[in-house]
Order: C-alpha cells, then sequence, then structure tokens
C-alpha cells in the first residue's frame, strides 16, 4: 500500500481551501484493519492508514476543514462501498474523539486525587517537621531536618501540578484532533478510470 500526501491542492468536487491527504490503494478494503472480522461499517482502520491520516492531519492548520481523497489502481468502488468508507471513517474518528476525552476525564480524576493527597501529606509533613524541631531544636541541625522534611513534602505535589498545567492539553488537542477528522470529506478515485479520461482526446 503506498500512502502518499498532497495539500491544499485542489480536487473537483472540494473548494481550493481544503487541506486534502491522499491514500493510494489497490481496492477499498485495503483500508481496514485484517484482523477485525467486524463489517467494514464497523471496522477499525488499519493502522498504517490511521498513522498516516492522523499524522498528517497534526501539520494542517487547526481551522483548515479536511478532505481525505482515496484513489484506487485495481478495483472501482461503487457507491454503496464509497458510502460505508465514509461512514466508517465518521463512526471510527468520533469513538477515538469519545476514547480520548473520556481519558481526559480520568486525568483529571487522578489529578484530583492526587492533589488532595499532596496537600494532605504537606499538611502532615509540616506538623512532623514541626514536631522534629521542637524535639532537637537546641542542636544545629533541626533547622536543616525541620526544612528537608517540608521540602520533601511538596515534591509530593508535583505529580497534581505536572497534570493540571501540562498533561492535560496535548489530550485536549487530540480530541479535537479527531472530532476534525471525524468530519472530513472522503473522496474515492479510480485510477484507472481518471487516467482513461486524461488519455481520451478532446
Amino acid at each position: 500500500m503506498d500512502v502518499t500526501a498532497q495539500r491544499n491542492s485542489r480536487g473537483d468536487a472540494m473548494p481550493a481551501d481544503v487541506a486534502r491527504n491522499e491514500v493510494h490503494v489497490g481496492e477499498l478494503k485495503q483500508l481496514y484493519h485484517s484482523m477485525d472480522p467486524a463489517p467494514f461499517r464497523e471496522r477499525d482502520l488499519d493502522p498504517k492508514v490511521e498513522e498516516f491520516i492522523v499524522d498528517s492531519a497534526r501539520e494542517l492548520h487547526r481551522d483548515a476543514p479536511l478532505a481525505l481523497v482515496v484513489r484506487l489502481s485495481r478495483q472501482a468502488a461503487t457507491r454503496e462501498d464509497v458510502e460505508t468508507l465514509r461512514q466508517a471513517i465518521r463512526e471510527y474518528f468520533a469513538q477515538r474523539a469519545a476514547a480520548t476525552r473520556a481519558q481526559l476525564r480520568r486525568l483529571f480524576r487522578i489529578g484530583r486525587w492526587a492533589l488532595l493527597i499532596g496537600l494532605a501529606f504537606v499538611a502532615a509533613a509540616n506538623l512532623i517537621g514541626d514536631r522534629v524541631a521542637d524535639l532537637v531544636g537546641r542542636y544545629n541541625y533541626g533547622r536543616f531536618l525541620h526544612e528537608s522534611i517540608v521540602i520533601g513534602a511538596w515534591v509530593a505535589l508535583w505529580r497534581p501540578l505536572e497534570i493540571f498545567l501540562y498533561d492535560w492539553w496535548p489530550v485536549l488537542g487530540e480530541a479535537r484532533l479527531y472530532d476534525r477528522l471525524s468530519e472530513m470529506q472522503v473522496q474515492v478515485v479510480d485510477a484507472q478510470r481518471s487516467g482513461a479520461e486524461a488519455a481520451r482526446p478532446a
């Protein structure tokens, strides 16, 4: 299977501002996961096809409408096959978007629990640090022990802060990307037929 990309080029049935990706296959069934026994309308995409579509979409402007052009070199597709492919792609990426948002909710739930545990640990460590400082306060290292315990307690907040500051927005970006992919236009072109029409004298 040959997978190539053409972006921001004009298609016969698409506006000029549509960002197009092209996939070259022999027949439509090569787009589906070969080990998935579900009917085509419910089947997963081939991992290489999915990776290409997603990676290509990441490089495009987030406001640009997306389109997928599938060029067939061997077996032409029927109208029903094309409609099935469109629905399969729409449902596949819609499910990916839903799964990614569920992952985001789980991440926030983990972050909230981690924050509560971290704050409780900080409070307990401060009490322990004060107690240790009182017990060994007559020695020079009493203050050092207290500060060490407090610093160690604040390190416990590293994970929740990482979640709420950095980890959540890439996941949200993936969900929005899948939303765009679920709405992209899909066009199927029979390479043999289009080549014959191009070679026909005017």
